[in-house]
C-alpha cells in the first residue's frame, strides 16, 4: 500500500477495507492529463511567482511529461495501492526526481485539484458532445433532403392526424437537437472557471497567480469564492440535466424508429448491418440499436437523480460525497457519445418505404381538417364546420369510404356550401401545399428550413 498523501497526524495504518472503499483509482485514472496538465501550468506559476527556483520547475514539469507519455505508452499500473490518480502522479513523480516532486503540491489541496481535473475534462466533454449533435443533425438534414418528396401521415395520440412532409417531421428532430447543443454550449462558461487557487477552502498564503494559470489552461475568468469553488458541482449536474434531455430527445427519435420498422407501419427497412436476430426464432430481424439507446436512457436519469441526491444536505465546503460525482459523469459522457455515433451511423443505414407511407397517407380521414378548412374558406364558422365534418367522417366510415370517395351528392347533403371543387382538397398528398407558412409542413417552407439549417451547420 502506498504511502499516504496525509499520513503524517496518523498512528495507525487505514484498515484494508476503507482503503478500498475510499479508493477512486479506479475510476478517476481518466483525469491522468487532466491531472498533469494543471500540475504543470501550477508548476509555472510557482516558478514565475519565485514560490520554486525555476531549475526545480523545468525538472518538474520535464517529469511530468514522461509520467503521461509512459501513462499513454500503458507502462504504468494503476493498481498500486493508490488512493487516487492524483496521489499516483505526485509519487510517480517523487520517485523520480525525489525531493523537488514534493514541492509541486506547494499552494494547492486535492480539494481544488480534484475541482479543476474534473472541469478540464468536462470542458473536453461538452466539446466531444457537441461535435456528435451536430453529425447527428447532418445526417438528419440528409435524409430529409433525400426523401424531400414523400409525404406521410403525422400523428397525434399515435393516431393518424394529418398528412406532413417526412422531411418536415425529420426536421423536428434536427430542432430538438439543435436546443440540445445550444443548451451545451451555453453551458460553457460555467464550466471554464479555475477553481486551483482555492486550496482546501480558505485560499493559501502564497502569492499566486490565478490568473497566469487560467490563461495557461485556457479558462475565461478564475473563480471569486475558494469555498464554493472546491465544493460546487452545478456544472456536472448542468452537464447531466443537459446529457438527459439529450436522451430523452434521441429516445424518442428511437420510438419512431423502432415503431416504423414494425411490419404493422413498415415504413423504414433498416440494414441488416445494424439489426440483431433471436436465438430461437429464425425470422426475427430486431431494432436492437434504438432499443438499446431507448434503454440507456434510463441510465443517463439515474445520474442526474444520484448526483442531485448526493448534494442536496452537503455543508460547506468539500466533502468526500463529491467523490461520487466521477462515475456519473464518465458513464454518463460515454453513453451519450456512444449513442449518438451510434444514432448518426443508424439513420444512414435507413431506407423510407415510400409506397407503404403513401398508403398510409390515404386511409384515415387525414384530410378532415383540411375539408373543415375548405367550409371555413366558404363562410361557414370554424366550429359548425368541424362539426359537420365530423358527421361526415361518421358517414364514410359506415360505408368503409375514405372522403374522397364520396359522391358529391352524397356530401352536399350536409351542406350545399360544398362544390366539385372540394376534391382538391380532399387530396392528401396536395395536403402540405396548403400550410406554406413559417414553421408549417408546406413544401417552400420545408426547404427553406432545411437549407438554413444546412447554412447553420455548416457555419
Amino acid at each position: 500500500m502506498a504511502q499516504k498523501v496525509w499520513g503524517g497526524r496518523f498512528q495507525k495504518d487505514t484498515d484494508g477495507m476503507v482503503d478500498r472503499f475510499n479508493a477512486s483509482i479506479g475510476f478517476d485514472r481518466r483525469l491522468y492529463a487532466q491531472d498533469i496538465a494543471g500540475s504543470i501550468a501550477h508548476c509555472r506559476m510557482l516558478a514565475k511567482q519565485a514560490i520554486i527556483d525555476e531549475e526545480e520547475a523545468l525538472e518538474i514539469i520535464e517529469a511530468l511529461g514522461e509520467i503521461k507519455r509512459a501513462i499513454e505508452r500503458d507502462e504504468l499500473s494503476f493498481n498500486e495501492g493508490h488512493e487516487d490518480i492524483h496521489s499516483l502522479i505526485e509519487d510517480l513523480l517523487i520517485d523520480k526526481i525525489g525531493v523537488v516532486g514534493e514541492k509541486l503540491h506547494t499552494g494547492r489541496s486535492r480539494n481544488d485539484q480534484v475541482a479543476l481535473d474534473t472541469r478540464l475534462y468536462m470542458r473536453d466533454a461538452i466539446h466531444s458532445v457537441i461535435d456528435l449533435i451536430k453529425n447527428t443533425q447532418f445526417v438528419l438534414i440528409t435524409l430529409a433532403e433525400d426523401n424531400f418528396d414523400i409525404i406521410m401521415p403525422g400523428y397525434t395520440h399515435l393516431q393518424r392526424a394529418q398528412p406532413v412532409l417526412l422531411a418536415h417531421h425529420l426536421h423536428a428532430f434536427h430542432e430538438m437537437l439543435k436546443r440540445d447543443r445550444e443548451r451545451f454550449q451555453e453551458s460553457l462558461p460555467r464550466v471554464n472557471v479555475l477553481p486551483l487557487g482555492s486550496a482546501a477552502l480558505a485560499g493559501t498564503t502564497f502569492d499566486l497567480d490565478r490568473e497566469m494559470v487560467a490563461k495557461e489552461l485556457g479558462f475565461d475568468r478564475i473563480s471569486e469564492n475558494s469555498m464554493d469553488a472546491v465544493s460546487d458541482r452545478d456544472f456536472a449536474l448542468e452537464f447531466l440535466f443537459n446529457a438527459s434531455v439529450l436522451m430523452m430527445h434521441l429516445s424518442r427519435l428511437s420510438e419512431e424508429l423502432i415503431i416504423w420498422s414494425s411490419q404493422e407501419f413498415g415504413f423504414i427497412t433498416i440494414s441488416d448491418a445494424f439489426c440483431t436476430g433471436s436465438s430461437i426464432m429464425p425470422q426475427k430481424k430486431n431494432p436492437d440499436v434504438p432499443e438499446l439507446i431507448r434503454g440507456k436512457t434510463g441510465r443517463v436519469y439515474g445520474h442526474l437523480i444520484s448526483l442531485l441526491t448526493t448534494m442536496k444536505g452537503l455543508p460547506l465546503a468539500y466533502n468526500k460525497d463529491t467523490q461520487e460525482d466521477k462515475e456519473a459523469l464518465f458513464d454518463a459522457a460515454d453513453t451519450v457519445e456512444i449513442c449518438l455515433g451510434v444514432m448518426s451511423r443508424f439513420l444512414e443505414a435507413i431506407t423510407f418505404n415510400g409506397g407503404r407511407l403513401r398508403e398510409a397517407v390515404e386511409k384515415g380521414f387525414l384530410v378532415a381538417t383540411d375539408l373543415a378548412d375548405y367550409l371555413t374558406s366558404k363562410g361557414m364558422p370554424f366550429r359548425k364546420a368541424h362539426e359537420i365534418v365530423g358527421e361526415m367522417v361518421l358517414f364514410a366510415i359506415e360505408r368503409e369510404k375514405e372522403l374522397s370517395d364520396l359522391t358529391l351528392d352524397e356530401m352536399k347533403g350536409f351542406t350545399r356550401q360544398i362544390g366539385e371543387d372540394v376534391y382538391d382538397w380532399l387530396d392528401p398528398m396536395s395536403s402540405p401545399k396548403r400550410r406554406n407558412i413559417p414553421g408549417g409542413t408546406g413544401p417552400e417552407i420545408v426547404k427553406k428550413n432545411l437549407e438554413r439549417a444546412r447554412r447553420e451547420l455548416e457555419a
